[in-house]
């Protein structure tokens, strides 16, 4: 398992991506894999960052892991803060397709989520009162 650290600030978030970068190029994901992972990963780490506890003296942290495997890699994206209501559609398949809705309609926030859930092959959020987790999975496709 690799672990970073980084302050709760976007200015950190290319620090996660570089580090990502190197590790699925390890594991031999394709290059569109990679890039895919990294928009997921910056879109989880800009909602620890703006929804994370950074009201504590001194700022607060967010914990960014990444356990890589024979199948794939899971990264974990994980802040201090308030819970993160995040719920499945009704039908269970994650979130809402885009097509077919006008820009008006978008719901305000959450396209973050949207994004995460159709760039990994896996998405799960975990919130208690004291912090929230965005784990992120990714196969390696043959």
């Amino acid at each position: 398992m690799i672990r970073l650290q980084i302050p709760s600030h976007a200015d950190y978030i290319d620090i996660v991506r570089v580090c990502l970068y190197g590790i699925a190029s390890k594991l031999n994901f394709s290059y569109e894999d990679i890039e895919d992972m990294k928009v997921a990963v910056s879109e989880a780490c800009t909602n620890a960052v703006l929804h994370g506890g950074s009201e504590k003296e001194g700022g607060s942290l967010i914990d960014v892991t990444f356990q890589p495997s024979e199948a794939g890699i899971t990264i974990t994206v994980k802040n201090e803060g308030p819970p993160f209501e995040h719920s499945e559609t009704e039908t269970g398949t994650g979130s809402p397709p885009l097509q077919g809705i006008e820009i008006s309609e978008l719901p305000v926030g959450g396209l973050g989520i949207y994004l995460m859930e159709a760039l990994m092959d896996e998405v799960s959020v975990q919130s208690t009162d004291s912090c929230t987790e965005v784990i992120l999975t990714k196969y390696v496709s043959e």
